[in-house]
């Protein structure tokens, strides 16, 4: 069953964008970890992709917000990290193709 909610989850995450990049936050390798535990707790460690990045304050909201919005999950503990630090090697094929990157 968690791994149901699990897939879920990262549906709903492909819905958050980074404002400035036209490729979702999943995509763009922002996610570390994403766990679910038989309870629905949700854990996510996620990073930006830069420090300073203009919409700090929102996107980890968005993201606790998305993961919320799938049925099983009870809560979402999120952890802001930024080491590693995010470079364009971490998107996906998709997002690089998607970008002219690859």
């Amino acid at each position: 069953m968690a791994n149901t909610i699990k897939d879920n989850v990262i549906k709903n995450l492909h819905t958050v964008y980074d404002p400035e990049i036209p490729v979702d936050i999943y995509e763009l390798g922002l996610i570390y970890d994403l766990k679910v535990n038989s309870e629905g707790l949700v854990n996510i460690t996620m990073t930006l992709t830069s420090p300073n990045c203009p919409v700090a304050e929102i996107l980890p909201e968005q993201v606790k917000k998305a993961a919320k919005k799938t049925k099983g999950v009870k809560d979402v503990d999120l952890k802001l990290v930024f080491e590693p630090p995010w470079n364009p090697d971490m998107m996906s094929e998709a997002a690089k193709v998607e970008l002219n990157m690859s």
